[in-house]
């Protein structure tokens, strides 16, 4: 869904034969009966009367000043969130995504459920992209996750379950997805440390949507003096219009370490196991296709004597259908404190991160600060591509709180993935 509004340029402008309007702007859908797609036409801008004076909005684009160019960038936004959800078939939406992701376990492999160091994990996650834009996408998550049976399972071993609850705000709420998952993991250890370990996990997940027709207006509205005052026969028109389901996800890790201070891992998840189908006018069904992820990096220690300075690495590549996502960087961390036996540092995060996929790159600073048993990081996205323009210079801002109960009983910490 967030790499998708460049399509908007390669369609053609065709007949006129069915369109609606968001914000004064007519926008026009032709279905091409020859190809497994929709062509889209040029966005016809009505002032005074039906079919007068038309003209191009990417033309205007070129030709406006940054405020309206922002007005502009708000209802290319809108029209491709009704041409992916009125016409599935068209293009693949994408799942909501993170560029912190390793702040996010439980949306990015289940079989990170449980593994931190501590009893308890509450992590928060919250990203605003384009947020001059009317607020294009908004995104929320909270989760909470914990070791049970610890006394009763073999030693070094794990068992984690956790839940987490997102929402995810397009266009300003027009659309509204709300997902609540419940999730678990085993970790196996491989050796008597439990420095090496395997683990997979399951998530089962519910998911709403929600599609506000209220402000939307169609094309049968539009009155002889350029107005929307007619009713329309579209389903959703002036209605709120809600689809649920439910879906599973899988995921295996690999964590391990050769001195107990490094850390290294690779895993690998795959959403949407089960294929749920989405459809908000019940003529068409689209198919949520899945989505596999490989992720890994690595800590260590700049120096074997002196644990205050770490260097961390990480990326991930994850595919959905046609869109696929890259990220690789790593940060530098130290410990201010200068107190290797606290158990409980103040570490320093700085790092940069990049992301590469098939439309849109992105370069992505972020800072993070260890305070006790808390953890904040924030990071936004520079936008490097050719969608520079367009989007005039906005990213995304993301923030991301984690809090972990560390253990009374002074046991000793097994390595993790940090980042």
């Amino acid at each position: 869904m967030r790499e998708i509004f460049p399509l908007a340029i390669k369609y053609s402008c065709n007949a006129l034969q069915k369109g609606f309007n968001v914000s004064g702007f007519l926008f026009i859908l032709n279905p091409n009966p020859t190809c497994f797609s929709y062509e889209i036409n040029c966005f016809v801008r009505i002032r005074q009367q039906r079919n007068t004076d038309i003209s191009c909005p990417f033309m205007q684009y070129l030709r406006t000043g940054r405020n309206q160019r922002i007005v502009l960038m708000r209802r290319i936004i809108y029209v491709l969130l009704c041409f992916i959800y009125f016409f599935p078939g068209t293009a693949q939406a994408q799942d909501p995504a993170f560029s912190q992701f390793f702040a996010s376990p439980l949306t990015l492999n289940p079989a990170l459920t449980g593994k931190f160091n501590g009893i308890l994990r509450v992590a928060g996650n919250y990203r605003n992209q384009w947020p001059q834009i009317n607020n294009a996408f908004v995104t929320s998550t909270i989760s909470v996750d914990g070791n049970i049976l610890t006394n009763k399972i073999t030693n070094g071993d794990a068992w984690g379950v956790g839940l987490m609850g997102m929402t995810d705000r397009t266009a300003n709420g027009i659309l509204t997805s709300n997902y609540i998952a419940i999730s678990t993991a085993y970790q196996k250890a491989l050796d008597e440390n439990g420095w090496n370990q395997i683990g997979i996990g399951f998530q089962g997940s519910y998911a709403n949507k929600r599609l506000d027709g209220t402000q939307l207006n169609f094309e049968d509205q539009l009155d002889q003096q350029g107005g929307w005052t007619l009713p329309s026969s579209e389903l959703v028109s002036g209605h709120q219009v809600n689809l649920s389901y439910f879906d599973l996800n899988v995921g295996i890790l690999y964590n391990g370490s050769t001195d107990g201070n490094n850390n290294y891992y690779l895993g690998a998840s795959a959403y949407h196991i089960l294929q749920p189908t989405e459809s908000f006018t019940g003529n068409s069904l689209y198919t949520l296709t899945p989505r596999f992820t490989v992720h890994g990096g690595y800590s260590f220690p700049l120096s074997q004597s002196n644990n205050n300075n770490f260097i961390h690495f990480s990326g991930l590549y994850s595919r959905q259908s046609n869109a696929v996502d890259a990220m690789l960087g790593g940060a530098w961390s130290y410990n201010l404190t200068s107190e290797e036996a606290t158990r409980n540092p103040t570490n320093l995060y700085l790092g940069v991160w990049a992301r590469f996929s098939n439309l849109t790159d992105a370069i992505i600073p972020y800072v993070g600060l260890d305070i006790g048993s808390f953890t904040v990081g924030m990071s936004y996205d520079v936008n490097v591509s050719s969608l520079k323009p367009a989007s005039q210079g906005q990213g995304g801002f993301e923030i991301s709180l984690i809090y972990i109960k560390k253990p009374s009983d002074g046991r000793k910490s097994i390595p993790c993935p940090k980042f």
